[in-house]
């Protein structure tokens, strides 16, 4: 018996599984009823078995057996195969039937890798969780330490629930993802444990394992509790384990530390189902065999075929009403401080109680980027003390913030009247400078000239051109004295943009030379060896999202300056990669606060920060860009992504009033939701308005709206003729 997908055959025999293609076998499983069972000893032992009675019936297989385990717990499984989209999908049914002397089990579906058990044969893809062998990950990262056997993580954790394995020589790739968002809400008068028991759990793991056949459990300071178990290993599999658990991670700040163990400390988080007679578990997979010349074409496609079928719906909102509450938050928060002009740092929610007051050139204050937004809101809209509180801020920024170097200070704190030492960021330096000379445009055009706003720009500009490496790059920091902070080159795509536009301001070719020599280091480094790394400013050089952002910025912009594809292959390169970090599914989400959007909304639009890290709404700051690129491509996902996270990054705010902050438009910077359970500083920072802001005005200044839906009714030449905006630039 056989279903047939494509190129790909699953064939059952003898109570097991092949997948076939062209007769070659790549991936199997003999024995596909598997569980771990927690036994009375608390340990995880794990057994499988083949199926007994395999039929078909209409255009799907139906497999089943029974499983019994030596303590005497006895498991039903009932699976049904069918072929689905571009793949097959599996809808399994376990059922306790016997409790034996156990505490919990779960079980798996999995494939073992044909063509090789080397877990470095294989690129991995988890959106947000894993890229490639995870090089540029933490330490404390699944995938960073290849020599483990389990590499399991929660699915909440995942941008999108997917895990897709490549192998490297043959292109040959095997995805497994959750078939629907139905997470329901786990137990919450149960914490999660080490190994815990919770019928209510709905959430999933996918991953890879190769383990011995031994159990595994962790002492709290770090023993590995290993015992000899019968079950036949045959290889490295991918899996989905129901319910969760986070297998083998590297224990990050333990609290035991004092204690004198001399091994290489982990965690392995288990969550089991009870062992109650009668207890079922329903969950369906999709599994989906391609073959892939790349990495990136893999990510691309299993990340799109995902989205297709568990993106959630468009989050209602009047995105005019937004930027406008967004724009008068800003103008009410924005002051004098003494001889300075800016906001404040942090307001802790739900009323805005101002936690403190330093001012960042950009990164997550981006006070020059709101300068240049409230000047230019405050002039078309007439409001007076916007456009003033706009301007006190750039010519703040232009009069105080200029060393002898060329390097501007970044970090600015009223009550010291000077600066702090924070490292100075190409990537904080890049989003600063942009907004300045977008501000002196602005005022240039009302013919207002700030001849010292762009003095400013192109001090700035001479000194990114006087420390560029031979090989094109920038180090990620400096100091003002020109001695590198910071030796990594992966921020170098972040200033590509300004250095575009400046060249368009001044024709001074070197500008533009600059900014291509940059593309070309970037081109090979960050996009055709996914090296984006270290883009938040507080986080060290690992792989991250707003890397991938900047990248997408800087190689957007070399195109619309040159025309030339390979600039749009990057960008588009880098678009798909950087997406890949958005919450395009969504799960029950509680707060510990009365007043959160949270509670009301969904969570689908946040997008996860680094590898391992939590999430944020930075994702709006592309949605503009996103559409751009549709318009350039014809690429429909392109539009669809752009209005997702047009809208959809909203839900973080109180986009009306009725969640009860101070004003209505405010936002929360991060959290941490994966365990269904938000984790969060419950403030706001200058950033997360900026970011909803800024390409919303981008939006308005090239299409003349406010809604991606309404641009859309322009006629195709009207839109691709509005998206030359360098056509008439400086």
């Amino acid at each position: 018996m056989k279903l047939v997908s494509g190129d790909y055959a699953l064939i059952f025999d003898q109570g097991g599984m092949e997948v076939q293609k062209e007769g070659k076998l790549l991936y199997y499983n003999k024995r596909p009823m598997f569980v771990t069972v927690k036994t009375a000893f608390a340990i995880s032992e794990f057994y499988d078995q083949a199926y007994s009675h395999i039929t078909t019936a209409g255009n799907h297989i139906l497999a089943e057996g029974i499983l019994t385990v030596p303590s005497g717990s006895s498991f039903s499984f009932a699976d049904r195969y069918e072929t689905a989209g571009d793949g097959f999908k599996v809808s399994r049914s376990v059922k306790v039937l016997k409790a034996g002397d156990d505490l919990g089990f779960s079980s798996k579906v999995s494939f073992v890798m044909a063509e090789s058990d080397v877990t470095r044969d294989y690129n991995c893809f988890a959106p947000g969780v894993w890229y490639k062998q995870n090089e540029f990950a933490p330490d404390y990262a699944m995938g960073k330490d290849l020599d483990c056997e389990y590499y399991w993580r929660m699915e909440t954790s995942m941008a999108l629930p997917l895990f897709a394995m490549q192998n490297i020589q043959s292109g040959e790739t095997a995805t497994l993802s959750r078939w629907a968002a139905d997470v329901t809400m786990q137990s919450t008068d149960i914490l999660r444990a080490e190994n815990n028991t919770d019928p209510r759990c709905t959430i999933g793991a996918l991953g890879m394992s190769k383990p011995e056949s031994k159990t595994l459990n962790y002492m709290y300071y770090g023993f590995a509790v290993r015992k000899e178990l019968e079950t036949q290993i045959d290889g490295l599999s991918i899996d989905y384990v129901y319910p969760a658990c986070d297998g083998q991670m590297p224990r990050r700040n333990a609290i035991y530390s004092g204690l004198d163990y001399q091994k290489q400390s982990k965690t392995f988080q288990r969550i089991n189902h009870p062992v109650e007679v009668g207890f079922e578990q329903h969950y369906s997979v999709a599994i989906q065999f391609n073959h892939y010349n790349s990495f990136q074409s893999m990510m691309k496609d299993t990340w799109r075929t995902a989205y297709s079928r568990l993106r959630d719906k468009l989050f209602e909102v009047d995105n005019e009403q937004h930027f406008h509450n967004c724009m008068k938050l800003l103008t009410h928060y924005t002051r004098k401080y003494g001889d300075s002009y800016g906001l404040p740092f942090a307001c802790q929610l739900p009323d805005m109680d101002i936690s403190c007051v330093s001012f960042q050139f950009g990164f997550v204050g981006q006070q020059p980027g709101i300068g240049y937004q409230l000047l230019r809101y405050g002039d078309k809209e007439n409001e007076s003390e916007s456009f003033e509180k706009g301007v006190n801020i750039i010519d703040f920024w232009t009069r105080v913030a200029m060393t002898d170097s060329g390097l501007p200070q970044m970090c600015y704190n009223p009550n010291i009247e000077g600066f702090e030492p924070y490292p100075h960021y190409i990537r904080m330096l890049a989003d600063g400078i942009e907004a300045i000379l977008d501000a002196y445009l602005y005022m240039r055009k009302k013919g207002d000239e700030r001849a010292s706003w762009l003095d400013f720009c192109r001090k700035t500009a001479d000194w990114l051109t006087s420390i560029q490496n031979e090989d094109g790059s920038f180090y990620r920091a400096y100091n003002t004295d020109n001695t590198i902070r910071m030796d990594s080159k992966s921020n170098t795509p972040s200033v590509i943009r300004f250095l575009v536009q400046f060249y368009l301001v001044t024709g001074e070719e070197r500008y533009k030379n600059a900014a291509i020599r940059a593309g070309e280091w970037a081109f090979v480094q960050n996009y055709l060896n996914l090296e984006y790394r270290g883009g938040t400013c507080d986080n060290a050089d690992i792989q991250d999202k707003e890397a991938g952002i900047y990248a997408l910025f800087g190689f957007l912009a070399l195109y619309d300056l040159t025309g030339e594809e390979k600039w749009l292959e990057a960008a588009i390169g880098a678009a798909d990669y950087t997406e890949t970090w958005t919450y395009a599914w969504t799960f029950p989400v509680r707060t510990p606060w009365p007043k959160h959007p949270f509670n009301q909304y969904s969570i689908s639009g946040q997008s996860i920060i680094t590898v391992g890290g939590g999430a944020d709404v930075y994702m709006a700051a592309c949605s503009y860009t996103y559409y751009r690129l549709y318009i350039i491509t014809g690429d429909e996902h392109y539009l669809d992504f752009a209005q997702f996270i047009h809208n959809n990054t909203r839900q973080s705010n109180d986009v009306d009033g009725s969640v009860g902050y101070i004003m209505p438009g405010i936002g929360h910077e991060s959290g941490n939701f994966t365990s269904q359970t938000l984790q969060s500083h419950y403030h706001w920072l200058p950033w997360c308005t900026y970011v909803e802001v800024d390409p919303s005005s981008r939006l308005y200044d090239t299409f003349g709206c406010y809604e991606i839906e309404e641009a859309q009714k322009l006629s195709p030449q009207e839109r691709a003729e509005l998206n030359r905006i360098y056509a008439a630039f400086g």
